[in-house]
């Protein structure tokens, strides 16, 4: 059976911090999945990659093939990783507006493990303050343990050990969710249709 993980990063650069969080996390779930016995795939989705489509979707209405693929892509995952970097006291507006765009029942159930990055660990309530009750609203099963690196935590040895073991547990959260779970996959939008008689009846 394989499970399938889809990671959201909000990096704007290259390279980015954000992203080698995302990376770090799902590594870890994938290796705690294939543990016991799991087949895992994991995508990842570059949010700045969808700037224009995000854009065009808010405008028009209409997501471009490559954002419904992405979309597509978290619908039918096992579990989120989500990381974002943190801009005033806050998620980023790319992060926010990508959500804003994906549809309300995307996420109704799915386990999502939260994360962000920012220059000092003050930052850290952004996790618990912005991106937690947002995913609450959109009725995700968010994991207890959220993970924020600061840029002091990047180091070798002892100064990123806290970060591991952060790393670590939130991973094991949501490797443990993944497991217990049903495998997810897109609704068939034609899999359940309303019988003719009723279409003329009005209902």
């Amino acid at each position: 059976m394989t499970r399938t993980l889809a990671v959201v990063s909000a990096g704007l650069r290259l390279p980015s911090s954000t992203r080698m969080l995302a990376d770090r996390l799902a590594g870890s779930t994938r290796r705690l999945l294939e543990e016991q016995g799991e087949q895992v795939e994991v995508e990842v989705l570059e949010v700045r990659d969808f700037a224009r489509d995000l854009v065009t979707h808010l405008t028009t209405g209409y997501p471009p093939d490559g954002l419904r693929h992405a979309f597509d892509t978290i619908s039918a995952a096992d579990g989120l990783i989500t990381v974002t970097p943190t801009f005033t006291a806050s998620y980023s507006g790319l992060f926010k507006m990508f959500f804003d765009c994906l549809d309300d029942t995307a996420l109704v159930g799915k386990p999502v493990l939260i994360a962000a990055t920012g220059g000092t660990g003050r930052h850290s309530l952004v996790l618990e303050h912005a991106l937690r009750p947002m995913f609450a609203y959109l009725r995700a099963v968010t994991l207890p343990t959220a993970v924020f690196a600061a840029t002091e935590e990047w180091g070798d040895g002892d100064a990123g050990e806290p970060l591991v073991r952060r790393a670590e547990r939130a991973a094991g959260e949501l490797a443990d969710e993944v497991r217990r779970r049903r495998p997810a996959g897109v609704p068939d939008p034609y899999g359940d249709p309303v019988p003719f008689e009723r279409l003329l009846e009005g209902r």
